[in-house]
């Protein structure tokens, strides 16, 4: 067992390149995202010697804590949480991806208030593909008219989307449930939209994402271990 976290990033991405090659993906087209919400600095500050620099925060006020902690490293943040109306304005300073964005109030918020200074923000837009009612995310029957929207935005670039599916043990039931927001994607795309990032798959079903089309996998105990 690797217990130190740059073993851990160097496993993970050895099975990343293994598994774009078993499902015919062209090398180098999966980015890892490392989640890492509760974690402390210092093991961000592992996982940035180790190569890896996009990292995936859930809760705003200490994401700005390690954001403003990290200030020296060149981080690439994605915010991957949920959005309240009063934590637009922060989330718009202060990262470079949103994950999360299921409603036009939250994408005109967002662009209203990214500073002029930086380049647009992009956002992947939430689908609640499984269709639970405990999850998060616009209905796939929705977002033709979200997605046109944010395209015609100024100051957010729509890059994607973004699922949390169902949980699922084996691996062809993940498979079926991370197809639905594939097929959703493709869709937007033959509507013109250009979209180029589908964000899914995390620790326990990181092979089905590839093998269904993902590009970002958001994962944390798989780099950091089990969260206390």
């Amino acid at each position: 067992m690797m217990n130190d976290i740059p073993s851990r990033i160097k496993k993970i991405k050895n099975q990343i390149r293994e598994w774009e090659m078993r499902y015919q993906r062209k090398p180098g087209t999966v980015l890892l995202l490392a989640a890492s919400k509760t974690q402390p600095v210092e093991k961000i500050r592992e996982a940035v010697a180790a190569g890896q620099m996009a990292f995936g925060e859930n809760y705003l006020q200490e994401s700005l804590e390690k954001i403003i902690s990290l200030a020296d490293e060149k981080i690439e943040w994605h915010f991957i949480g949920s959005i309240q109306s009063n934590k637009t304005r922060k989330i718009a300073e202060h990262f470079a991806w949103v994950h999360t964005v299921s409603d036009i109030k939250i994408a005109k918020r967002l662009n209203e208030q990214r500073p002029m200074h930086l380049p647009p923000l992009n956002i992947c837009l939430q689908v609640n593909s499984s269709l639970d009612a405990a999850k998060a995310g616009i209905d796939p029957k929705d977002i033709d008219s979200l997605a046109e929207y944010c395209s015609g935005l100024e100051n957010i670039k729509l890059r994607g989307l973004m699922t949390i599916p169902i949980h699922k043990n084996t691996f062809d039931e993940q498979r079926e449930e991370l197809k639905k927001l594939r097929i959703v994607y493709e869709k937007l795309n033959e509507r013109g939209f250009e979209l180029d990032t589908l964000s899914m798959g995390m620790s326990e079903d990181m092979e089905a994402a590839i093998a269904e089309g993902s590009t970002l996998l958001r994962v944390g105990t798989a780099i950091f271990g089990k969260r206390k």
